[in-house]
C-alpha cells in the first residue's frame, strides 16, 4: 500500500490514496522546539518522531511512502531501508493544504479554524529568527570582523605613535630620524625615559642594533631638545605603555585570525595567507559570496572605484585589488603583475569554491600549481614589452578650414559675420526666461 506523507506547518500528516489522513506526528506547541523541527525536515533530516511515526505505517503495512522533499525521502529509504517514491508537490498535498485550516481543527492541534492563521504567523517569525541566528553563528562573519579589527587598530597605533613621536621629540627630537620602528621607539621612551639614560649599555639591553647604539648615545648627550619635569615624562611614559600594550593585542589577533582561517577556509589560507585571505572575504561579504565570484571579480576586489571610473570615462582598467598585497604579486615587475593577478585570482575561486562547499584539503596542490604558473609568467615575459608609438591623429579643424569650404556660401542668420554688426537691437535677451515677448537690447558697451 502506498502512503503519502505530507509536511504542515502544525506537523506531519500521513494519508492514503483517498486523501484519508492515517497517521500524524504533530509539532510542540512551543515555538522554539517546533521551528528547530521545522528547519531539520526542510534540510533532509529524520527526526525520531517522524522515525516513529514510519514504523508504525510501515508495520500497519504500508510498503511505498511518498515524499515531496526528495532529501528527506533520501534519508529516509537509507535509515529504515524502504520504498520511497518523491512527487513535488503531491495530489494528497495540494488535497490537503486547500483545507488547512479544518484539517489543523480535525487533528487537534487548534481548537478553532481562526487559530491556525495566528500559529502561522507565529512559526513563521520564529524560523525567520532561527535562520538570522544560524546565518549570524557561521565564522566566516568572525573574519570579516577580526580583520576589521584588525585594520583599526594598526590605524590606531599609528595616530598615537604620531602623537608620541612628536610629544617626546620636545624632549629629544633627534631619535626620531634614528629609530624608525614605531614598537622599538616605544619601547626605549618607556624603558629609558630622559635622553641621559640612553647609554651605550642600556641601549643594548634593549636588543638596539650595534650599528647604531654608539650613535644614538653620542646624539643623546648633545641634544638639542628640552627639559621635561617628571609629571610630563610620566604621561609621555604612560602613552607609551598603553602603545605597546595595542602591539602585543595586535600580535595577540594575528594568531587568532590565523587559528580561525585555518579551520574555515585553509585552502584560502594556504594560497593567499590569513590577513589577505581575511580581506577578501571580509570584502566579498562572506566565504559562500567569495565563492560564487567569478576569478576576474575576484581579481579586482577592492578597487571598484577604479573599475567604475573606468568604465565611466574609457580610461585603463585596474589589473589587480586587493590581491595585490600577496608577495608574489608586488615584489613582480610591473609588465608582469597583470598575468600574476588573474593566476591567483583563479586559484583563490577554486580554493574558495572548495572551503564553501566541503570539499578536501587541496591547498598544497593549489599553492604548487600557482608557483608554477608564475615561473611560467616569469620565464615568457623576462622583457618589458617595446613601448608602442602613440598615433596622433589631425586635430579637427574648424569649417573654413576644411578643404573644399565655400567661402562665399551664406552662413545661417544672413549675411557674413563680420558684416553683421551690433543685433543687440533686434535679439531678444539670453536672460529672459519666461518666455514672454518683452525683451530688452543687449548692452555690448562701446
Amino acid at each position: 500500500m502506498k502512503a503519502f506523507i505530507v509536511q504542515f506547518p502544525i506537523g506531519v500528516l500521513a494519508c492514503d490514496e483517498n486523501n484519508n489522513i492515517i497517521n500524524k506526528m504533530l509539532f510542540p506547541k512551543k515555538l522554539q522546539t517546533a521551528a528547530k523541527l521545522i528547519m531539520a525536515l526542510e534540510e533532509g533530516k529524520v527526526p525520531a518522531e517522524l522515525e516513529i511515526l514510519l514504523t508504525n505505517l510501515k508495520n500497519s503495512g504500508y510498503d511505498l511512502f511518498v515524499f515531496e522533499n526528495k532529501d528527506l525521502a533520501d534519508q529516509v529509504k537509507t535509515k529504515l531501508s524502504v520504498e520511497i517514491a518523491v512527487e513535488k508537490p503531491s495530489k494528497a498535498g495540494d488535497f490537503l493544504r486547500s483545507q488547512s485550516s479544518q484539517v489543523a481543527v480535525q487533528v487537534g492541534f487548534v481548537g478553532k479554524a481562526e487559530d491556525l492563521s495566528v500559529w502561522n504567523h507565529d512559526i513563521s517569525m520564529e524560523i525567520a529568527k532561527q535562520r538570522v541566528k544560524v546565518a549570524v553563528e557561521k565564522r566566516d562573519m568572525i573574519i570579516a570582523q577580526a580583520i576589521q579589527t584588525l585594520d583599526d587598530l594598526d590605524r590606531t597605533v599609528n595616530l598615537f605613535m604620531g602623537r608620541l613621536r612628536e610629544w617626546y621629540g620636545v624632549h629629544f627630537p633627534e631619535l626620531d630620524r634614528l629609530v624608525e620602528k614605531h614598537e622599538t621607539y616605544a619601547r626605549l621612551v618607556l624603558k629609558l625615559g630622559r635622553r641621559e639614560n640612553f647609554s651605550i649599555e642600556a641601549l643594548r639591553n634593549e636588543d638596539i642594533p650595534e650599528s647604531r647604539t654608539e650613535q644614538i648615545s653620542i646624539v643623546a648627550d648633545t641634544s638639542m631638545g628640552a627639559d621635561v619635569s617628571e609629571m610630563d615624562l610620566a604621561q609621555i611614559t604612560t602613552l607609551s605603555n598603553s602603545i605597546l600594550n595595542m602591539y602585543e593585542l595586535r600580535k595577540s589577533m594575528e594568531s587568532y585570525l590565523d587559528k580561525t582561517m585555518e579551520e574555515v577556509a585553509p585552502n584560502v589560507q594556504a594560497i593567499v595567507g590569513s590577513l589577505l585571505g581575511a580581506r577578501l572575504i571580509a570584502v566579498a561579504g562572506s566565504l559562500q559570496n567569495l565563492a560564487m565570484r567569478p576569478s576576474s571579480t575576484i581579481q579586482v576586489l577592492g578597487a571598484e572605484k577604479a573599475l567604475f571610473r573606468s568604465l565611466k570615462t574609457g580610461a585603463r582598467p585596474p589589473k589587480h585589488g586587493l590581491i595585490f598585497q600577496h608577495a608574489l604579486l608586488h615584489d613582480a615587475k610591473k609588465w608582469q603583475r597583470g598575468k600574476i593577478a588573474r593566476a591567483v585570482a583563479g586559484k583563490v575561486a577554486i580554493a574558495a569554491r572548495i572551503d564553501a562547499f566541503g570539499g578536501k584539503y587541496a591547498g598544497n596542490t593549489l599553492k604548487a600549481s600557482l608557483e608554477k604558473r608564475i615561473e611560467e609568467i616569469k620565464e615568457k615575459y623576462k622583457e618589458a614589452p617595446p613601448v608602442q608609438e602613440k598615433k596622433f591623429t589631425e586635430p579637427r579643424q574648424r569649417p573654413d578650414q576644411r578643404s573644399g569650404w565655400r567661402e562665399d556660401r551664406p552662413r545661417r542668420g544672413g549675411g557674413d559675420r563680420r558684416d553683421r554688426g551690433n543685433r543687440g537691437d533686434r535679439r531678444p535677451h539670453r536672460d529672459n526666461r519666461r518666455g514672454d515677448n518683452n525683451w530688452r537690447p543687449r548692452n555690448r558697451g562701446g
